[in-house]
């Protein structure tokens, strides 16, 4: 079995945790050939990831043609496409991620224009839903992707003003392609594949879990040139992609709310810590780079220079194990990981286990050795 249909039948099941599979996807020839006896703790902590997690990935692999089979076959049947990080239509932004989705389940075509983020409060109110609509239509109408998550609120308000723009929009999501949720947006998940996509990391029928949504909100992220925060509160998933965006050196915008509304206090606080203001289109459209520019406007004379990168927003640290080893990692100086087993007090196995979750949700970051640093 070639790389790409392994790639593919790995991802059909979750028997493998999302982050281990992302590690394991990018050094696939390391390990894909192992025999059980093979996988030991040493060899799982050099690829960095448990060792129950690379030997459920090994029975994976025994299954491989079995499971690329009925995956086949289902996507034949939801009408969507594979698109494996080893293809060559695959997004090239997404691989800046630290771990890249090995694969995207994909209904439509992804447009391959700069992209720019509008994420914000599922529980908008009228100030809101009427910024959500006014970026998103004049963006989508100045030639610009809107990619958006696909939830109630500010997103689906972003989707539908890019679509009613004749624009292109990507709605990536929290769950399977083939899951209709938000409940009655089937109608709309349609619209967005006839003339942009759907996507989702997560293979069909898996169910908008809480946790998939951070997961998902990197993807958001890395899609978009810049990302564009309409209200948000100071626990809004919203922030998680602003940070995303921040770790990849992606701009971030904020649009500005009243200083009482709970739903306002995310956004006035990215700008208080350097976001861009967004007051209208404009102020998004002229801050981004000289490249995009030429690609949106050709005949364009004068080009604005880019904003500097937004400072990034605090966040509350985890908790449990996860918080006790970003508390004992460096920004500067890297740990290896039977180190931080040390400090934590913890069993290697555990450590590996919270790095990667860790690494998924920004928190930390893996360099050649290999040794953690914080963020």
């Amino acid at each position: 079995m070639d790389p790409r249909e392994l790639l593919i039948a790995l991802n059909s099941t979750e028997k493998t945790s999302r982050a281990a599979l992302c590690r394991l996807a990018g050094v696939l020839e390391h390990w894909r050939h192992l025999r059980p006896a093979e996988a030991t703790a040493r060899r799982a902590a050099a690829l960095g990831v448990p060792l129950r997690q690379l030997r459920r990935a090994l029975e994976q692999v025994a299954r491989a043609p079995e499971l690329l089979e009925c995956e086949l076959r289902l996507a034949a049947r939801l009408g969507c496409r594979h698109l494996t990080r080893l293809d060559p239509d695959y997004p090239s932004a997404l691989l800046d991620l630290a771990l890249p989705p090995p694969v995207l389940y994909c209904r439509g075509k992804l447009p391959t224009g700069p992209a720019v983020a509008i994420v914000g409060s599922r529980k908008m109110d009228g100030y809101g839903e009427d910024a959500a609509r006014l970026f998103g239509r004049q963006l989508a109408a100045a030639g610009v992707t809107v990619v958006s998550g696909f939830a109630r609120g500010v997103d689906t308000v972003a989707h539908r003003a890019a679509l009613d723009a004749g624009g292109e929009t990507v709605a990536v999501l929290g769950c399977g392609v083939d899951v209709d949720y938000p409940r009655g947006n089937a109608r709309l998940a349609a619209e967005i594949a006839a003339s942009g996509a759907v996507v989702s990391e997560f293979p069909p029928g898996a169910e908008p879990r809480a946790w998939r949504f951070p997961v998902r909100n990197r993807v958001i992220a890395a899609l978009g040139v810049g990302t564009l925060v309409v209200q948000a509160t100071l626990k809004s998933g919203s922030l998680i992609t602003a940070h995303h965006a921040l770790e990849l050196g992606r701009d971030v915008y904020a649009v500005p709310g009243r200083i009482v509304d709970p739903r306002s206090r995310g956004t006035n606080g990215l700008i208080a810590d350097g976001a861009l203001m967004a007051r209208e289109p404009r102020d998004v459209l002229e801050s981004l780079s000289i490249g995009v520019q030429q690609q949106l406007f050709p005949a364009s004379e004068t080009v604005p220079e880019p904003e500097p990168v937004a400072a990034e927003p605090e966040r509350e640290p985890p908790a449990g194990t996860a918080g006790k080893v970003v508390a004992a990692l460096s920004p500067v100086s890297g740990r290896t990981v039977e180190e931080i087993a040390g400090r934590v007090g913890a069993a290697v196995d555990q450590i590996l286990g919270a790095l990667l979750e860790l690494e998924l949700a920004g928190w930390v970051r893996r360099e050649p050795g290999p040794v953690y640093l914080r963020c």
